[in-house]
């Protein structure tokens, strides 16, 4: 399926979060591979002058929203998003399932010691769970390597946590070398999962402010990325409402 996933338009696939997980859990017991796309605003507004990420995202087999501002401005452009559905709730939802039906599970990203205790903190809640290998970042020439290493392992689920659009670019670049059933790129998610970072209460991500959180843990690394994609992404909102406007007052 083509998305045109410029602003918002046919971007998500209108799904709950449970409806997510029995959909890529589904795949995968079924041997449907692909890529699973998590999109906040700032990944968005990303797509918006790169292309590749842009087509990455089109072409993947599953598509949420991660991001309640998403949720809540989706329908200024015909959309349908039920729920916001986070990346780091789907790893836990999805390890969960995947100690049960003995999915092999791996993690990319983040250093050597906090992906370790990302695994040690995801066996210990999810008894069951076969964890077959994690690593952290590494060098661009050894990107084949680590591919052919996750291949061998026949891993049903890739979790890649090297931040946008790294972790698209690898996950594209090395798909049919990899082998897995479903990956998913996470961003920060194993610094969380580690205890390196913390997440905002709940009413926090409800009120569409956990990027102040992020923004407040990595004040240098994102405090322009919030500046400039928040800024982008209310002029478009205010953009479609005044269109929204104009319609109705020539119509009433």
């Amino acid at each position: 399926m083509t998305r045109r996933a410029v602003v918002l338009n046919g971007a998500f696939d209108p799904l709950t979060f449970d409806e997510a997980v029995d959909a890529i859990v589904g795949c995968l017991r079924t041997g449907v591979r692909g890529w699973v796309c998590t999109v906040n605003v700032a990944t968005l507004m990303a797509m918006r002058r790169n292309t590749q990420l842009q087509s990455f995202v089109e072409r993947g087999l599953l598509v949420v929203a991660d991001g309640q501002p998403i949720v809540w401005c989706a329908s200024l452009f015909g959309e349908r998003v039920p729920e916001r559905v986070t990346g780091i709730d789907l790893i836990e939802a999805l390890c969960r399932r995947a100690a049960m039906d003995k999915t092999r599970v791996y993690l990319l990203g983040s250093t050597p010691a906090l992906v370790a205790r990302a695994v040690a903190r995801l066996r210990e809640r999810h008894p069951g769970l076969i964890i077959d290998g994690s690593d952290g970042y590494f060098p661009l020439e050894q990107a084949t390597e680590r591919a052919e290493v996750i291949r061998s392992r026949s891993i049903g689920l890739l979790f890649v946590g090297m931040g946008t659009p790294r972790q698209e670019r690898y996950i594209e670049a090395n798909w049919d070398r990899l082998g897995v059933g479903i990956a998913m790129g996470v961003g920060g998610s194993l610094d969380v999962l580690a205890g390196a970072r913390f997440r905002a209460r709940p009413w926090m991500g409800r009120a569409g402010l956990e990027w102040l959180v992020r923004m407040a843990q990595e004040p240098r690394r994102l405090t322009p990325r919030y500046v400039v994609t928040n800024t982008i992404f209310c002029f478009l909102i205010g953009r479609a409402l005044l269109v929204r406007t104009k319609r109705w007052l020539r119509e009433s």
